[in-house]
């Protein structure tokens, strides 16, 4: 099934519209689709690299529309919307333990990582931070921030590198942002050990 879906998103890239679906995927990766946007947003920019800037801004606004879906799905539909999703997905264990143990700075530090890495899944973070009330304005701010980081630099490196690129991002890029998200948690560990 995930074979199929992946290749489905994959298909969109060559339609005439592309843009919108980007936005479309974008915007449900970050509440209740399970393939990232990237995998639309990549081919999208190796065809057209002089829209690469176009897309990652279509791509970073849906996605942070997506994640404020999630937050409302948490916060308003936990039981009625959110659970059953999670649960389809295989993630409601994981989603209810770090709701019984996850603190409101280790949440938001949890944000930026899920936006720029998708560690933990962005949808499981964006509706627990609904469900445990994270700051509506607060929220979106780190979504832009992460979520923008994660499209624009995937834009500039597909602009500088092209094709060659491609390879080493869906590939290394992920272990490279999940290695960046590990040094922040550790810094933010060690600040709150030593302060």
């Amino acid at each position: 099934m995930l074979r199929r879906l992946y290749d489905w998103t994959m298909s969109l890239a060559a339609r005439k519209s592309a843009e919108v679906w980007l936005g479309v995927i974008a915007f449900v990766e970050s509440s209740v689709f399970l393939v990232p946007a990237d995998v639309l947003f990549l081919p999208m920019a190796l065809a057209r690299p002089e829209k690469a800037w176009r897309y990652a801004l279509i791509a970073t606004v849906a996605s942070v529309l997506g994640g404020i879906a999630g937050w409302y799905l948490g916060h308003y539909a936990y039981e009625a919307i959110a659970k059953p999703v999670l649960e389809f997905y295989g993630k409601l264990e994981a989603f209810e333990a770090m709701k019984a143990s996850v603190g409101y700075e280790m949440l938001v530090l949890l944000l930026i990582t899920s936006g720029l890495t998708h560690l933990p899944p962005i949808k499981v973070v964006t509706i627990l931070a609904g469900a445990i009330n994270i700051n509506l304005g607060l929220f979106i701010i780190t979504a832009i921030v992460a979520r923008g980081a994660r499209f624009f630099l995937l834009a500039w490196l597909l602009r500088r590198y092209g094709e060659e690129i491609r390879d080493f991002i869906e590939k290394r890029l992920g272990m490279i942002a999940a290695a960046c998200a590990g040094v922040l948690i550790l810094l933010f560990i060690a600040y709150r050990v030593y302060m």
